[in-house]
């Protein structure tokens, strides 16, 4: 027994000091307990929602999650931009090539697209010139061309040209007599040229090359080239292996009297069969594989801690929830359950891991292992999209910055609602422009290029060009046209956009308000203020034997005719 304290035997609860102080002492106890609950509960949840500058006043405890994410900023966007520059080299290596395969194997090409297709040709000469000229320059090709180029393999392993071309089954035409026969099952005829074994222009007298351009469809010749980008060795970098799949269409399917000549290049970047590289790129292709695993590392350790910071605010929430409505008997609104969930640390979990895949995809393409450029760029890209993002949230902490996210919050449901409205609006002008203007004006021609261009115009870009360009064939549809675009201009500039604006200068304005005269309490921040003083003061009217022996009195089975006092 401890000194100072005695012993008191209640064998049977008969007295009558028995009888009272016994379920008194209880009762106090469990009020006592419930009290200590209740402010241990408090202080969580003010910790929980300070910032990281109040934690270290409060506790002293180190913001690690504040600087590792800053850490991560500067690594995530250190490898983005070394990235980017490695990509823009690939990028720029494709687009040359294209540029110098149009020249090359294009007969006349300007060097610029006529539209949505390289050139086109208006005779029978010229469509047999254009021909012939695309394949004796590939059959030409180490002797004519700049760059690192040599043949590559087709899809059945041969090296050579492809030449197809589509026509109508059989059919007759009279124009002048408007006399048509014709079967319009479609025939697809395929030649093989193998230029280095065939003899000189033996090829061109193949009555494959007999064209009936009345019943020809279209002409495609396609043919492999292979290429070594000898650029990236000057950034001491691994040199990649390309193979271009190079596409040459003659249409012919309006039969209006021109031949359109689209050429297409689907380069592909592959494995390097044999690469001997003497010098430092051996080394640097080390270092750079070294700083990614870093990152890698960086963004393991942070998306740790706020996956952890997300568990531990759930296990809090439930705390909270289940002593509300213990106390108060009702649930807690739904707002103040988001307000545990905190939506930058799931911002930052998804760009940790985006981070992560991304970077060990761009260490497998440095060591040549894989060549998926495209999508590294889009994981690596958006995750440093997200991680400047969330630097928001730090900059939230001061009231100047905190307007632009609370007016964001607080917009953001009734931009969405109205949005969704005036969307109704705008695919109604947009299948209305197709279906009429479309014949009329080349930005009106798909469902794709309306939206866009309806778009410019709402925010005011080419407007002029957009009425001049319309085509006057037709006086009804002119009229419809100045009555289409002059209402849509006035209904969405003058009204629809005045209106979204409205919508978010209210929010700024309420905010603004309730920064003044603050904002409206709800049950968690009302708890929250509660003033811990009046705990204390019942914890004084208490007995002193309470208060020293909350945390270790505990009644035994066995002893239950005892009571411990001071």
């Amino acid at each position: 027994m401890p000194p100072g304290v005695e012993a008191l035997d209640l064998p049977a609860w008969n007295g009558a000091s028995g009888r009272s102080r016994g379920p008194r002492g209880r009762n106090a106890m469990a009020h006592l307990d419930s009290e200590v609950k209740e402010e241990c509960l408090r202080e969580d949840l003010k910790f929980y929602f300070m910032n990281p500058c109040e934690k270290y006043r409060a506790r002293h405890q180190i913001p690690w999650k504040l600087g590792l994410q800053i850490l991560k900023i500067v690594m995530v966007t250190t490898q983005l931009v070394r990235f980017g520059l490695s990509n823009q080299m690939v990028v720029a290596f494709k687009e040359e090539n294209t540029v110098a395969f149009k020249h090359l194997f294009l007969k006349g090409y300007s060097g610029t697209d006529e539209d949505d297709y390289s050139c086109s040709v208006y005779t029978q000469e010229d469509a047999y010139e254009s021909v012939f000229f695309a394949i004796n320059q590939y059959r030409h090709l180490k002797n004519i061309s700049l760059g690192t180029l040599g043949y590559g393999e087709n899809e059945d392993n041969t090296i050579g040209l492809k030449v197809c071309k589509q026509h109508y089954k059989k059919g007759t035409m009279f124009p002048s007599n408007e006399t048509l026969n014709i079967d319009s099952d479609i025939e697809i005829d395929c030649v093989h040229l193998d230029l280095s074994k065939s003899p000189q222009d033996s090829w061109k007298n193949s009555s494959f090359f007999r064209l009936e351009f009345y019943r020809l469809l279209q002409v495609e010749i396609s043919f492999h080239l292979k290429g070594i980008d000898l650029q990236t060795i000057h950034s001491r970098e691994l040199p990649d292996c390309y193979v271009f799949q190079n596409t040459i269409t003659f249409d012919n399917k309006a039969h209006s009297g021109k031949i359109k000549i689209y050429f297409d290049s689907d380069a592909k970047i592959e494995e390097c069969k044999d690469l001997n590289i003497s010098g430092s790129i051996q080394k640097n292709t080390q270092y750079v594989l070294v700083f990614d695993a870093f990152v890698i590392v960086i963004c393991l350790a942070s998306l740790i801690l706020c996956t952890r910071s997300i568990v531990l605010a759930l296990r809090l929430r439930k705390r909270f929830l289940n002593f509300f409505l213990e106390k108060y008997k009702r649930h807690v609104c739904n707002a103040d359950q988001w307000e545990f969930i905190n939506g930058w640390y799931v911002l930052v979990i998804i760009s940790d891991l985006m981070t992560i895949i991304g970077s060990i995809l761009k260490m497998e393409i440095k060591a040549k292992n894989l060549t998926n450029y495209d999508l590294c760029s889009i994981l690596l890209g958006t995750s440093t999209l997200f991680v400047w993002v969330g630097v928001i949230r730090y900059l939230g902490y001061f009231q100047a910055y905190n307007v632009l996210i609370l007016t964001m919050q607080a917009s953001l449901p009734k931009v969405l609602r109205f949005c969704a409205c005036a969307g109704m609006i705008y695919l109604g002008y947009t299948f209305c422009g197709w279906i009429v203007l479309g014949p009329y004006h080349d930005k009106f021609e798909d469902l794709n290029t309306v939206a866009e261009c309806l778009f410019s115009l709402v925010n005011g870009d080419d407007m002029f060009a957009t009425f001049a360009h319309i085509q006057q064939k037709s006086v009804l549809v002119w009229l419809f046209s100045r009555l289409y675009l002059y209402s849509f201009i006035s209904l969405f500039i003058y009204m629809i956009l005045s209106l979204f604006i409205a919508l978010i200068t209210d929010s700024y304005d309420t905010i603004k308000k309730y920064q003044q005269n603050g904002f409206p309490e709800t049950d968690l921040q009302e708890f929250l203020k509660e003033c811990s003083s009046s705990s204390k003061e019942k914890y004084q009217k208490e007995s002193s034997a309470f208060l020293s022996c909350v945390c270790c009195l505990r009644r035994r089975g066995s002893d239950d005719h005892l009571i411990l006092v001071n």
